[in-house]
Protein backbone atom coordinates (compact mmCIF):
# COMPACT_ATOMS: atom_id res chain seq x y z
CA UNK A 1 0.00 0.00 0.00
CA UNK A 2 2.83 2.34 0.90
CA UNK A 3 4.55 1.45 -2.35
CA UNK A 4 1.36 2.30 -4.27
CA UNK A 5 0.99 5.69 -2.58
CA UNK A 6 4.65 6.43 -3.28
CA UNK A 7 4.18 5.61 -6.96
CA UNK A 8 1.11 7.83 -7.17
CA UNK A 9 2.98 10.70 -5.50
CA UNK A 10 5.95 10.36 -7.86
CA UNK A 11 3.60 10.20 -10.85
CA UNK A 12 1.81 13.38 -9.78
CA UNK A 13 5.09 15.18 -9.19
CA UNK A 14 6.39 14.15 -12.61
CA UNK A 15 3.18 15.38 -14.25
CA UNK A 16 3.43 18.65 -12.32
CA UNK A 17 6.96 19.20 -13.54
CA UNK A 18 6.04 18.24 -17.09
CA UNK A 19 3.04 20.59 -17.43
CA UNK A 20 4.98 23.91 -17.07
CA UNK A 21 7.55 22.60 -19.53
CA UNK A 22 4.80 21.87 -22.03
CA UNK A 23 3.37 25.36 -21.50
CA UNK A 24 6.83 26.85 -21.88
CA UNK A 25 7.31 25.09 -25.21
CA UNK A 26 3.90 26.27 -26.27
CA UNK A 27 4.76 29.88 -25.34
CA UNK A 28 8.00 29.59 -27.27
CA UNK A 29 6.17 28.41 -30.35
CA UNK A 30 3.66 31.24 -30.05
CA UNK A 31 6.51 33.72 -29.73
CA UNK A 32 8.18 32.29 -32.81
CA UNK A 33 4.88 32.44 -34.64
CA UNK A 34 4.60 36.17 -33.95
CA UNK A 35 8.26 36.99 -34.55
CA UNK A 36 8.65 35.08 -37.82
CA UNK A 37 6.31 37.32 -39.89
CA UNK A 38 8.09 40.41 -38.52
CA UNK A 39 11.49 39.02 -39.49
CA UNK A 40 10.24 38.14 -42.96
CA UNK A 41 8.74 41.63 -43.35
CA UNK A 42 11.99 43.29 -42.31
CA UNK A 43 13.94 41.16 -44.78
CA UNK A 44 11.58 42.02 -47.61
CA UNK A 45 11.44 45.75 -46.81
CA UNK A 46 15.07 46.41 -45.82
CA UNK A 47 17.58 43.72 -46.61
CA UNK A 48 16.30 42.80 -50.06
CA UNK A 49 16.20 46.42 -51.38
CA UNK A 50 19.66 46.96 -49.91
CA UNK A 51 21.13 43.98 -51.73
CA UNK A 52 19.23 44.71 -54.93
CA UNK A 53 20.34 48.36 -54.99
CA UNK A 54 23.93 47.20 -54.46
CA UNK A 55 23.56 44.99 -57.53
CA UNK A 56 22.06 47.87 -59.52
CA UNK A 57 25.03 50.09 -58.63
CA UNK A 58 27.20 47.83 -60.81
CA UNK A 59 24.83 48.01 -63.78
CA UNK A 60 23.72 50.41 -66.49
CA UNK A 61 20.02 50.64 -65.74
CA UNK A 62 17.21 53.16 -65.84
CA UNK A 63 13.97 52.53 -64.04
CA UNK A 64 11.97 53.95 -66.97
CA UNK A 65 13.87 52.01 -69.64
CA UNK A 66 12.29 48.91 -71.09
CA UNK A 67 15.40 46.74 -70.76
CA UNK A 68 17.10 44.62 -68.14
CA UNK A 69 20.07 45.90 -66.10
CA UNK A 70 23.38 45.61 -67.97
CA UNK A 71 26.38 44.62 -65.86
CA UNK A 72 29.22 47.17 -66.22
CA UNK A 73 31.28 46.51 -63.08
CA UNK A 74 32.67 49.50 -61.19
CA UNK A 75 32.18 51.94 -64.05
CA UNK A 76 29.50 53.91 -62.16
CA UNK A 77 31.82 54.34 -59.19
CA UNK A 78 34.76 55.46 -61.31
CA UNK A 79 32.54 57.92 -63.17
CA UNK A 80 31.35 59.46 -59.91
CA UNK A 81 34.81 59.67 -58.35
CA UNK A 82 36.31 61.22 -61.49
CA UNK A 83 33.54 63.81 -62.02
CA UNK A 84 34.40 67.27 -60.69
CA UNK A 85 30.72 68.10 -60.17
CA UNK A 86 30.33 65.24 -57.72
CA UNK A 87 33.38 66.42 -55.80
CA UNK A 88 31.85 69.91 -55.70
CA UNK A 89 28.67 68.38 -54.25
CA UNK A 90 30.70 66.57 -51.60
CA UNK A 91 32.56 69.79 -50.77
CA UNK A 92 29.26 71.66 -50.40
CA UNK A 93 27.90 68.92 -48.16
CA UNK A 94 31.08 68.94 -46.07
CA UNK A 95 30.99 72.71 -45.56
CA UNK A 96 27.32 72.60 -44.69
CA UNK A 97 27.78 69.72 -42.23
CA UNK A 98 30.84 71.24 -40.58
CA UNK A 99 29.39 74.74 -40.08
CA UNK A 100 25.93 73.60 -38.99
CA UNK A 101 27.16 70.93 -36.55
CA UNK A 102 29.68 73.29 -34.92
CA UNK A 103 27.05 76.02 -34.45
CA UNK A 104 24.46 73.54 -33.18
CA UNK A 105 26.95 72.14 -30.69
CA UNK A 106 27.94 75.55 -29.34
CA UNK A 107 24.39 76.93 -29.18
CA UNK A 108 22.85 73.71 -27.85
CA UNK A 109 25.49 73.29 -25.16
CA UNK A 110 25.19 76.96 -24.19
CA UNK A 111 21.41 76.69 -23.86
CA UNK A 112 21.80 73.56 -21.73
CA UNK A 113 24.16 75.41 -19.37
CA UNK A 114 21.67 78.26 -19.07
CA UNK A 115 18.70 75.98 -18.43
CA UNK A 116 20.55 73.65 -16.06
CA UNK A 117 19.63 75.72 -13.00
CA UNK A 118 15.90 75.66 -12.40
CA UNK A 119 14.10 79.00 -12.32
CA UNK A 120 10.53 80.17 -12.49
CA UNK A 121 9.13 79.26 -15.89
CA UNK A 122 12.14 77.13 -16.89
CA UNK A 123 9.87 74.25 -17.92
CA UNK A 124 7.88 76.50 -20.25
CA UNK A 125 11.06 78.01 -21.73
CA UNK A 126 12.51 74.54 -22.35
CA UNK A 127 9.30 73.41 -24.05
CA UNK A 128 9.23 76.47 -26.32
CA UNK A 129 12.87 75.92 -27.29
CA UNK A 130 12.10 72.31 -28.23
CA UNK A 131 9.23 73.27 -30.55
CA UNK A 132 11.35 73.71 -33.75
CA UNK A 133 12.67 70.15 -33.71
CA UNK A 134 9.10 68.85 -33.44
CA UNK A 135 8.04 70.43 -36.73
CA UNK A 136 8.23 68.81 -40.14
CA UNK A 137 11.35 69.89 -42.09
CA UNK A 138 9.35 70.80 -45.19
CA UNK A 139 7.05 72.96 -43.04
CA UNK A 140 10.09 74.65 -41.52
CA UNK A 141 11.55 75.20 -45.01
CA UNK A 142 8.33 76.81 -46.25
CA UNK A 143 8.09 78.98 -43.14
CA UNK A 144 11.67 80.25 -43.44
CA UNK A 145 11.39 80.70 -47.20
CA UNK A 146 8.69 83.26 -46.53
CA UNK A 147 10.79 84.87 -43.80
CA UNK A 148 13.79 85.19 -46.15
CA UNK A 149 11.64 86.86 -48.82
CA UNK A 150 13.11 90.37 -49.26
CA UNK A 151 9.74 92.04 -49.81
CA UNK A 152 7.38 90.00 -47.62
CA UNK A 153 9.59 88.40 -44.99
CA UNK A 154 10.67 89.86 -41.66
CA UNK A 155 14.18 88.37 -41.41
CA UNK A 156 15.89 91.29 -43.17
CA UNK A 157 13.77 93.71 -41.18
CA UNK A 158 14.96 92.13 -37.93
CA UNK A 159 18.55 92.57 -39.13
CA UNK A 160 17.92 96.28 -39.74
CA UNK A 161 17.34 96.29 -43.53
CA UNK A 162 14.35 98.52 -44.17
CA UNK A 163 14.95 99.20 -47.87
CA UNK A 164 13.85 96.34 -50.13
CA UNK A 165 16.27 97.41 -52.86
CA UNK A 166 19.30 97.02 -50.59
CA UNK A 167 18.09 93.99 -48.61
CA UNK A 168 20.15 90.83 -49.13
CA UNK A 169 18.65 88.01 -51.18
CA UNK A 170 19.35 85.15 -48.81
CA UNK A 171 18.09 82.40 -51.10
CA UNK A 172 19.09 84.05 -54.37
CA UNK A 173 22.63 85.18 -53.58
CA UNK A 174 25.25 82.46 -54.23
CA UNK A 175 27.29 83.79 -51.29
CA UNK A 176 24.38 83.69 -48.83
CA UNK A 177 22.23 80.72 -49.91
CA UNK A 178 24.25 78.09 -48.03
CA UNK A 179 24.36 80.28 -44.94
CA UNK A 180 20.57 80.62 -45.11
CA UNK A 181 20.22 76.84 -45.02
CA UNK A 182 22.70 76.68 -42.11
CA UNK A 183 20.67 79.27 -40.18
CA UNK A 184 17.48 77.26 -40.59
CA UNK A 185 19.17 73.98 -39.71
CA UNK A 186 20.77 75.47 -36.59
CA UNK A 187 17.43 76.99 -35.53
CA UNK A 188 15.70 73.67 -35.95
CA UNK A 189 18.20 71.20 -34.45
CA UNK A 190 20.11 73.10 -31.76
CA UNK A 191 17.35 72.09 -29.31
CA UNK A 192 18.21 68.44 -29.98
CA UNK A 193 21.80 69.02 -28.87
CA UNK A 194 20.52 71.04 -25.92
CA UNK A 195 18.24 68.19 -24.84
CA UNK A 196 21.04 65.61 -24.77
CA UNK A 197 23.44 67.98 -23.03
CA UNK A 198 20.76 68.87 -20.49
CA UNK A 199 20.35 65.17 -19.71
CA UNK A 200 24.11 64.87 -19.21
CA UNK A 201 24.26 67.93 -16.96
CA UNK A 202 21.38 66.65 -14.84
CA UNK A 203 23.27 63.39 -14.22
CA UNK A 204 26.38 65.09 -12.77
CA UNK A 205 26.54 64.49 -8.98
CA UNK A 206 26.35 67.70 -6.97
CA UNK A 207 29.04 66.55 -4.51
CA UNK A 208 31.66 67.03 -7.26
CA UNK A 209 30.89 70.74 -7.42
CA UNK A 210 30.68 70.93 -3.61
CA UNK A 211 34.13 69.38 -3.28
CA UNK A 212 35.49 71.76 -5.91
CA UNK A 213 33.94 74.74 -4.09
CA UNK A 214 35.54 73.63 -0.83
CA UNK A 215 38.90 73.53 -2.62
CA UNK A 216 38.13 77.02 -3.96
CA UNK A 217 38.32 75.90 -7.57
CA UNK A 218 37.45 78.52 -10.16
CA UNK A 219 34.38 78.33 -12.38
CA UNK A 220 36.57 77.64 -15.42
CA UNK A 221 38.33 74.80 -13.56
CA UNK A 222 34.96 73.26 -12.62
CA UNK A 223 33.77 73.51 -16.20
CA UNK A 224 36.96 72.04 -17.65
CA UNK A 225 37.48 69.27 -15.08
CA UNK A 226 33.91 68.35 -14.07
CA UNK A 227 31.22 69.60 -16.44
CA UNK A 228 32.84 68.99 -19.82
CA UNK A 229 34.19 65.46 -19.13
CA UNK A 230 30.85 64.35 -17.67
CA UNK A 231 28.81 65.72 -20.59
CA UNK A 232 31.27 64.73 -23.32
CA UNK A 233 29.79 61.24 -24.06
CA UNK A 234 26.29 62.61 -24.65
CA UNK A 235 27.71 65.61 -26.49
CA UNK A 236 29.58 63.31 -28.88
CA UNK A 237 26.41 61.27 -29.42
CA UNK A 238 24.55 64.47 -30.35
CA UNK A 239 27.36 65.50 -32.73
CA UNK A 240 27.34 62.01 -34.27
CA UNK A 241 23.60 62.08 -34.96
CA UNK A 242 23.67 65.62 -36.32
CA UNK A 243 26.64 64.88 -38.60
CA UNK A 244 24.89 61.84 -40.05
CA UNK A 245 21.70 63.84 -40.58
CA UNK A 246 23.64 66.71 -42.18
CA UNK A 247 25.13 64.36 -44.76
CA UNK A 248 21.65 62.98 -45.49
CA UNK A 249 19.88 66.35 -45.41
CA UNK A 250 17.40 66.61 -48.26
CA UNK A 251 13.98 68.02 -47.43
CA UNK A 252 15.24 71.24 -45.82
CA UNK A 253 17.57 72.05 -48.73
CA UNK A 254 14.98 71.01 -51.31
CA UNK A 255 12.30 73.15 -49.70
CA UNK A 256 14.51 76.24 -49.45
CA UNK A 257 16.68 76.35 -52.58
CA UNK A 258 16.31 73.05 -54.49
CA UNK A 259 20.08 73.15 -54.83
CA UNK A 260 20.20 76.67 -56.26
CA UNK A 261 21.00 79.31 -57.17
CA UNK A 262 22.80 77.39 -59.85
CA UNK A 263 24.32 74.48 -57.93
CA UNK A 264 25.93 76.30 -54.98
CA UNK A 265 23.68 74.51 -52.46
CA UNK A 266 23.45 71.21 -54.33
CA UNK A 267 24.38 68.70 -51.65
CA UNK A 268 24.97 65.03 -52.43
CA UNK A 269 21.40 64.23 -51.39
CA UNK A 270 20.00 66.76 -53.84
CA UNK A 271 22.35 65.45 -56.53
CA UNK A 272 21.21 61.91 -55.79
CA UNK A 273 17.56 62.92 -56.10
CA UNK A 274 18.11 64.70 -59.42
CA UNK A 275 20.14 61.79 -60.76
CA UNK A 276 17.53 59.21 -59.78
CA UNK A 277 14.26 61.03 -60.47
CA UNK A 278 15.03 63.80 -62.95
CA UNK A 279 16.57 63.85 -66.41
CA UNK A 280 17.56 60.36 -67.51
CA UNK A 281 16.45 58.53 -64.35
CA UNK A 282 19.86 56.90 -64.06
CA UNK A 283 19.10 54.24 -61.46
CA UNK A 284 22.47 52.51 -61.66
CA UNK A 285 24.49 55.70 -61.20
CA UNK A 286 22.26 56.94 -58.38
CA UNK A 287 22.57 53.60 -56.58
CA UNK A 288 26.36 53.86 -56.79
CA UNK A 289 26.24 57.41 -55.41
CA UNK A 290 24.01 56.25 -52.56
CA UNK A 291 26.55 53.61 -51.55
CA UNK A 292 29.40 56.10 -51.72
CA UNK A 293 27.44 58.34 -49.34
CA UNK A 294 26.83 55.32 -47.11
CA UNK A 295 30.55 54.50 -46.99
CA UNK A 296 31.41 58.11 -46.08
CA UNK A 297 28.80 58.17 -43.31
CA UNK A 298 30.10 54.87 -41.90
CA UNK A 299 33.68 56.17 -41.95
CA UNK A 300 32.74 59.42 -40.19
CA UNK A 301 30.62 57.52 -37.67
CA UNK A 302 33.53 55.24 -36.80
CA UNK A 303 35.68 58.28 -36.04
CA UNK A 304 33.03 59.62 -33.69
CA UNK A 305 32.53 56.23 -32.05
CA UNK A 306 36.26 55.93 -31.38
CA UNK A 307 36.23 59.38 -29.79
CA UNK A 308 33.18 58.39 -27.77
CA UNK A 309 34.88 55.24 -26.48
CA UNK A 310 37.94 57.28 -25.48
CA UNK A 311 35.71 59.77 -23.66
CA UNK A 312 33.94 56.98 -21.79
CA UNK A 313 37.25 55.35 -20.92
CA UNK A 314 38.59 58.63 -19.57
Amino acid sequence: MAQTSTDITSLQSSQATRQPRQRQMSDLRIMQLFILPTVILLILMNIFPLIYSLYLSFTNYSVIADKAPEWIGIQNYTTILSDQRFWANFATTGRYALISVILQTLIGFGLALLLRNKFKGSGLVTTLILVPMMLSPIVVATFWKLMFNPSLGIFNYLLGYTDINTSPLWLGDPNLALWAIVIVDVWMWSPFVMLLCLAGLSAIPEYLYEAAAIDRASAWFQFRRITLPQVMPLLLIAVLFRTIEAFKQFDLVMGLTSGGPGDVTETVSIRLYKLAFQGQYDTGMSSALAYIILIIIIAVSNLYIRSLNKARGA
